[in-house]
């Protein structure tokens, strides 16, 4: 009998030692769970983890090998599916080839070793990627497959659409308990700030906090996003898996921002005295995007507390002490 309780609980976060994953499992082990994860390589850095390794078990290998994910996943009860190879507008853009198969193999991987191990509880993470670049705003979960999901992050997009279906397949044919959560972006402390690959949020405080005097934004500015501060888009995880709800949710914060008025927001909380350029000539992807929260309200309960300003403050604070 699946219990919505996870003390004691054989967890699993694959990404683990990410940027989300490692929240996940910090969160998880605060809440009693006996919790695993996976990392790529040995060799891969371990400093989001460091302050926790010590109790949680940790397995080394490419979730695009089954082997590994049968090895990480036997006598697993709970798995948090995190594991994604992940991008910002530019990289998505460049490498939606490679993008499509290796989040799709590694998810096909980790839900086929699920289901063969067992597990009573399997919780997907897909994206607001996709969403089409046209949607209502804002957007419910019911458009999650009208049209074709945005443009300039088709690879990625298609691969959570993949995601989700397969998901409820394999729920309809072999009666899997498994949940799916359709994130919104997510930013926050441990993020990744490599500009080649970095989200907006992290790109921009990179750029504002290390510029001499001017920094470059892509497009009008005039684009919007909705952000969720990464420990509120955890705790929206966990209550979903308490609850196992059949349906989609998106995951995410009220607040929309345009990126113009998050640049200067960001600016003003880095104290920094420089000029901010628009190049319009560059992509901006999806023209707004705004969370649907209806939902997660009605369905988990669960409502965004961490503020876009007093999230971006933590974020640029531990960005300067680690950087």
């Amino acid at each position: 009998m699946i219990t919505n309780e996870l003390k004691e609980k054989n967890v699993l976060v694959t990404g683990g030692g990410g940027f989300i994953g490692s929240h996940l499992a910090e969160k998880l082990l605060n809440l009693g769970a006996n919790v695993s994860i996976t990392i790529r390589n040995k060799d891969s850095n371990h400093n989001f983890i460091n302050h926790i390794k010590s109790r949680i078990k940790i397995f080394y290998g490419d979730l695009r090998e089954f082997n590994n994910c049968l090895n990480a996943i036997s006598n697993q009860k709970i798995v948090f599916n995190l594991a994604a190879k992940v991008g910002g507008l530019e990289y998505n853009i460049k490498h939606p080839g490679s993008i499509f198969r290796d989040n799709l193999l590694i998810f096909m991987n980790v839900l086929e070793a699920s289901r063969i191990i067992k597990t009573d509880q399997f919780i997907t993470v897909s994206s607001a990627c996709v969403y089409p670049r046209y949607c209502t705003i804002p957007t419910p979960e019911e458009e999650g497959f009208k049209n074709e999901p945005e443009p300039t992050n088709q690879g990625y997009g298609w691969a959570k659409r993949m995601e989700e279906l397969l998901s409820e397949w394999y729920r309809f044919e072999f009666g899997m308990n498994i949940a799916i959560a359709r994130p919104y972006n997510a930013y926050g402390p441990r993020d990744n700030f490599d500009p080649k690959s970095s989200h907006v949020i992290p790109a921009l405080i990179k750029k504002v906090l290390e510029a001499k005097n001017s920094i470059e934004v892509w497009g009008s500015g005039e684009q919007s996003r909705s952000f969720i501060y990464v420990k509120d888009f955890v705790k929206g995880l966990i209550k979903l898996a308490k609850i196992m709800p059949k349906e989609t949710i998106n995951i995410g914060a009220d607040e929309e921002i345009k990126i113009k008025n998050l640049v200067f927001l960001i600016k003003e909380l880095s104290n920094r005295d420089i000029e901010i350029k628009f190049d319009t000539t560059l992509p901006i992807g999806q023209p707004r995007r705004k969370c649907d929260t209806t939902r997660a309200h009605q369905i988990l309960k669960f409502e965004a507390q961490v503020s876009l300003r007093e999230g971006l403050k933590k974020t640029i604070d531990w960005y300067i002490k680690n950087s």
